[in-house]
């Protein structure tokens, strides 16, 4: 027996505006009571169906057993299924009605549901009945602080994951959510990252998509566990202050026959004209302009932040939202209605999507894979930012964002690093160049999967030399990450400098800790790159001059640009407070260099805090201890080279190497 009108009018009315910012809370299906029985209350949207019903484990998967009702001329079907309780499979069947031309509009489908909750595990491809209430959250003390601990002038450090390779079980099963929070958490705590980054963990059809083909905007992927046990994880990530950021895919949605495409027989959530609607992908792109669409999406993101606790949402393929010709076949590029290139609807989602989350949820970090020069993405530039010092206006035309990732500065970054030292010189500009434009937005630098995979081989085997100067370039590409401006951000296996390339369907090879290759020396160099990245991360966090001013030009000074053909560089970074200097010197040759000049800013002595030529670290050990700065006089300084201030350090510049200087004895 279905029951119908549990949806007010007022409701009716949100939804089909494409205001009701929670959606979730009246579509999909709830376990709840009507008149003291005990069913499960089902809504859909499908405007253009001409009958829909429930099908499921419930009634045989029969669709005349259980049919919905239309509310009004909302699109919105609904009823309620007495007898029926959490941890029911079901579909939606949908006869197809007419189309937006008045043709049929194609046979009878069977479709999970857009705002399921859960689903069965794939290859399985039926929702679940899902109740989200009774996990019990530990992380208040977390939540209460999250806006001071995230503002812009604080330390990020981003590791991210997959969460189905990152460990497995010795029988090649995957980890479940809660054995992932368990032994990922003391790790990332170990190494001193800030953050998790999780790539999609939204429900998808393939492994091989790594999430971002999603299928189920709602649901927590069943392949790990349920969906609190996923809270679990966001949970204890927390309860240990680690924040978790999730890989949110906006940009496009999988084809599965039991998915979003042609929902209802006609396009609903994507365009009808393939050169909006198509991604090179294989996957279809949403239909920004529709209001039901919009608040589809934005209601995902409230989902994830109200109930899930997340800390922040990387958004994917940005670059391709605002563009219509971005990563397309030129017989597929697109013209809005002015005639120009951008996607006028997608680019007012985006600001709406930031405005929301940010209106809702203060702190929450929204980060942009943005892969072009839009101007602007991020919503401040050049500031301290998140309430901190030195604020410049909002940009009023800008997508909102809080980051965007550099990826001008990862390409030019590992362009050069892949050159022989040799030839380096040929190749400096890679190293000057990205500083100019580090401050026209909010930046994080990644080193993502995206560079570990298709042939694109491992950050190890990208580096030149011999086994000793592939780890030595390793530790010093990671300590040039973690001292220029930007926020960090390294895809996991390259902490410890893995071989191989990343693949979905195996973990990382952790037995590298403790395989001494033919030579007997390989463990102890790849224990030494994942020490110097730890090291790394607790010596950024713990000095304002390595994150407070990331985003402003202040933050930064060259000390020495010029040494082309010693590829060599050294600048200063500072902090908003007097005092608060590093200096740092790359020696991006196999050189050692004795009683090198370089200029500081402060008089007196200065201290080597970390030297990624450590023995510790695999190196050499060509090190500096306390260090005295000598007078220059103004006759004697290269304005544009290594004296530039009036005093100068004489230090020993290890080979291929990375050395951190600290004013004061040590």
């Amino acid at each position: 027996m279905v029951q119908q009108g549990l949806i007010t009018e007022h409701d009716l009315y949100l939804l089909a505006e494409g205001t009701y910012q929670r959606s979730w809370e009246r579509l999909g299906s709830h376990v709840t009571e009507v008149d003291g029985v005990r069913g499960v209350r089902f809504a859909v949207w499908a405007p253009h169906a001409a009958g829909v019903s429930v099908i499921g484990s419930h009634n045989g998967w029969d669709p005349a057993a259980h049919p919905l009702a239309l509310r009004g001329t909302t699109g919105i079907w609904e009823g309620f299924v007495a007898g029926i309780d959490a941890g029911t499979l079901y579909k939606y069947h949908v006869e197809p009605g007419l189309g937006t031309r008045g043709e049929q509009a194609g046979k009878a489908v069977t479709k999970a549901d857009p705002y399921a909750l859960a689903s069965e595990t794939p290859p399985g491809t039926a929702s679940m009945v899902y109740d989200l209430s009774g996990y019990e959250w530990g992380d208040a003390a977390w939540l209460a602080g999250r806006r001071e601990g995230q503002r812009h002038d604080r330390p990020l450090s981003i590791y991210e994951v997959h969460a189905g390779s990152w460990r497995r079980h010795d029988d090649g099963s995957w980890l479940g959510y809660r054995e992932l929070a368990e032994q990922l958490v003391p790790y990332v705590k170990e190494m001193g990252f800030t953050h998790v980054e999780l790539m999609p963990v939204t429900e998808h059809p393939t492994e091989e998509s790594w999430g971002y083909l999603v299928s189920g905007y709602f649901a927590a992927s069943a392949r790990y566990g349920s969906p609190h046990d996923l809270m679990y994880f966001v949970d204890y990530c927390h309860r240990h202050g680690i924040g978790v950021i999730l890989d949110w895919v906006p940009a496009h949605f999988a084809n599965e026959e039991h998915g979003l495409r042609l929902f209802d027989g006609t396009h609903l959530y994507e365009h009808a004209d393939p050169v909006l609607g198509e991604s090179p992908w294989g996957s279809s792109i949403f239909n920004y302009g529709r209001a039901e669409v919009r608040n589809f999406l934005l209601s995902s993101a409230l989902f994830w932040l109200d109930q899930y606790h997340m800390d922040g949402f990387r958004v994917d393929a940005v670059a391709f939202m605002v563009w219509l010709d971005h990563a397309r076949p030129e017989s597929r590029w697109g013209l809005n209605r002015y005639g120009g290139r951008e996607n006028l609807e997608a680019v007012d989602f985006l600001k709406r999507f930031n405005a929301l989350v940010h209106a809702e949820h203060p702190g929450v970090l929204t980060i942009a894979e943005e892969a072009t020069s839009y101007n602007w993405v991020t919503g401040l530039g050049g500031g301290g930012g998140g309430g901190g010092a030195e604020l410049v206006g909002e940009r009023q035309n800008s997508l909102g964002f809080d980051y965007k990732w550099n990826l001008g500065w990862m390409h030019d970054t590992l362009d050069y690093f892949e050159v022989e030292p040799a030839a380096r010189r040929g190749h400096h500009n890679l190293l000057t160049f990205p500083i100019w434009y580090a401050f026209d937005e909010r930046a994080v630098l990644p080193l993502s999967h995206d560079e570990v995979v298709h042939l694109k081989k491992a950050l190890l085997t990208k580096m030149p030399g011999d086994d000793w100067q592939r780890f030595a370039n390793l530790r010093a590409l990671f300590a040039y990450q973690w001292s220029h401006p930007g926020k960090k951000l390294v895809f996991m296996g390259g902490e410890i400098g893995q071989w191989g390339e990343w693949g979905e369907k195996r973990q990382l090879d952790w037995s590298l800790r403790d395989w001494s290759g033919p030579d007997g020396r390989h463990a102890p160099l790849h224990r030494g790159v994942r020490r110097c990245v730890a090291d790394l991360n607790r010596l950024y966090a713990s000095e304002p001059a390595l994150h407070a001013l990331d985003s402003h030009p202040r933050g930064f000074d060259w000390i020495d640009h010029q040494e082309v053909e010693g590829s060599v560089i050294a600048y200063v970074r500072r902090g908003p407070e007097v005092g608060q200097v590093m200096a740092v010197v790359c020696n991006f040759t196999p050189a050692v260099r004795e009683q090198y000049p370089v200029g500081v800013p402060i008089p007196g002595d200065w201290h080597e805090v970390l030297n990624t030529d450590a023995v510790e670290y695999g190196g050499s050990g060509v090190r500096n201890g306390t260090l005295r700065a000598a007078h220059v006089t103004p006759e004697g300084r290269r304005w544009a080279g290594g004296v530039r201030y009036g005093q100068k350090l004489l230090m020993r510049l290890p080979p291929l190497a990375v050395v951190f200087l600290k004013p004061g004895a040590a």
